[in-house]
């Protein structure tokens, strides 16, 4: 019940009320609207507010594997290499069959070859700290995911090396070519020293002109032990050097091209100051600037290191291999800096693949059934199948159920035309791992009838997936995920490799 005092108040509160603003705030505190007691907050960590948090973590990485998915895995029987031999040839000597009456014909000769690879173990260590086990509980299983993303990251790292992993050393990089210009570019008048370094696909795939190259390398290892193996990157050339004079001055650099590199690092600036600069995928550079780079060619050494003695060889540098019989394409050198690119027939195919599919019947009798490519050269193919097509080449199909007209062409196959069927159909696939300026051709099956081969390629395992959880020796869970494997190839030839091509 309202005592008399507290009814005058209200009423004296409300005469007060009746000249003030609504929005002033003497008014709202007069009538106790100021605040209220709990308000929705600015931040998802503070108040009294709900954090919509799903639980689980999202996997935001991709793990593309085409080789390694595709590529059939076989057990191993121990020992420390695959060993197999090979009839890679029959009647070298050409010998005629025809036989006179009551004598024996010729003798038979063929060639054989001896095959070795050795197995190599791969793995990667991955940790879960207690305390991360503790603050993960209630969202997600830590030391599962822990192991997921070892086994995953394995994989991805399976995949490079099966495509490019390299064992056997590529050539030392020649010497640079230089050619100077007055003019097109911002180099001062000065005397410039460029030395070059040829990439693997490892050297290359890890190399950036912020980051530099990795020659030797020495990794630590989980368990305290060190290894040492090269980075991917060929001996270094000689210097080259060429004057420009005036500020706005250009060198055109060449270099013959090196088997077996998937790119070149490049290196200038004054005599034994040389920076790194540029990284490119074909043998040629116009420098147009000093060098933005901070690594120095002196930091390389002299020594090679392009192999990497824990991997295995990849397709790649199988097919590179001395005496491989893989047929091997090497586009020329062209305009600095823009290389020569594929070029078409004019009749809806690509001169340089009939080139090489040619030479591969010829030769093997064989017809590869798929195009690995990098994005670059994907496109590369489709314009200019398209465009030496002219349109009788061309056939499009429009659907009226739909009210709209979608641009754009991808060439996803090619036709070769060298195989006993009269046509064999290749399928292109982008590779994630494949560098610019590179098609490598595979084959999955052979055409000869009781070759011995059921598969071409594959994975041979001593050991294959298998993971350890180790002793806790401080206060964290520690993994490893490890193989134990090589790459058989039982027919290089089956490979075909196009590289140095330009983007043109």
């Amino acid at each position: 019940m309202t005592t008399q005092t507290e009814s005058q108040d209200i009423l004296e509160r409300l005469k007060t009320a009746q000249s003030k603003p609504l929005g002033d705030p003497r008014f709202r505190s007069l009538m106790g609207l100021e605040k209220s007691t709990f308000s929705e907050s600015n931040s998802a960590s503070s108040g009294l507010t709900f954090y919509d948090l799903e639980l689980g973590a999202k996997f935001l990485y991709p793990v593309m594997t085409p080789l390694r998915n595709a590529i059939p895995r076989v057990s191993g029987k121990g020992g420390i290499q695959a060993s197999w031999r090979a009839i890679t040839a029959i009647n070298t000597t050409g010998l005629r069959f025809g036989v006179s009456s009551a004598n024996r014909g010729g003798v038979l000769a063929v060639a054989t070859q001896d095959y070795a690879a050795n197995y190599k173990g791969i793995g990667v260590e991955t940790s879960v700290d207690f305390e991360a086990q503790f603050a993960g509980q209630g969202f997600d299983d830590i030391r599962a995911i822990g192991a997921k993303t070892g086994l995953e990251a394995l994989m991805i790292g399976e995949e490079a090396m099966i495509l490019g992993g390299c064992s056997s050393a590529i050539a030392a990089t020649p010497t640079p070519t230089l050619t100077a210009q007055t003019t097109g570019g911002a180099l001062p008048a000065q005397t410039w020293s460029i030395i070059c370094a040829a990439l693997t696909l490892d050297g290359l795939m890890n190399g950036s002109v912020a980051g530099g190259v990795q020659g030797s390398i020495t990794r630590t290892n989980a368990d305290g032990s060190t290894d040492t193996f090269g980075g991917g990157v060929a001996k270094k050339s000689a210097n080259a050097t060429v004057a420009t004079t005036g500020s706005t001055g250009l060198v055109n650099v060449t270099v013959a091209p090196v088997s077996g590199a998937m790119g070149y690092a490049w290196f200038w600036g004054a005599a034994n100051s040389e920076v790194l600069g540029a990284i490119t995928t074909i043998n040629s550079l116009v420098v147009t600037a000093p060098a933005s780079g901070t690594q120095t060619a002196a930091s390389l050494g002299a020594s090679d290191n392009s192999a990497n003695a824990l991997a295995f060889d990849g397709l790649i540098y199988q097919a590179t291999k001395p005496g491989s019989g893989a047929t091997l394409y090497t586009m020329g050198t062209g305009s600095a800096g823009v290389g020569t690119g594929l070029t078409t027939d004019s009749a809806g195919g690509v001169m340089e693949l009939d080139a090489v599919l040619k030479s591969m019947w010829d030769n093997y009798r064989l017809s590869p059934d798929t195009m690995w490519v990098s994005s670059q050269e994907a496109l590369n193919i489709s314009r200019i199948i398209v465009k030496g097509s002219q349109t009788a080449a061309q056939r499009f199909v429009f659907e009226t159920a739909q009210d709209l007209i979608g641009g754009g062409i991808m060439v996803r196959t090619y036709l070769n035309r060298f195989s006993m069927q009269g046509g064999n159909v290749i399928d292109i696939r982008v590779h994630p791992n494949m560098p610019a300026g590179t098609i490598l051709l595979t084959t999955k099956t052979l055409p000869y009838p009781l070759a011995g081969v059921g598969n071409v390629i594959q994975i041979r395992t001593r050991q294959d997936y298998y993971q350890i959880e180790w002793p806790l020796r401080t206060r964290k869970y520690e993994y490893g995920v490890y193989s134990d494997q090589v790459l058989q190839n039982y027919f290089p030839p089956s490979m075909g490799l196009i590289t140095n091509i330009g983007n043109v």
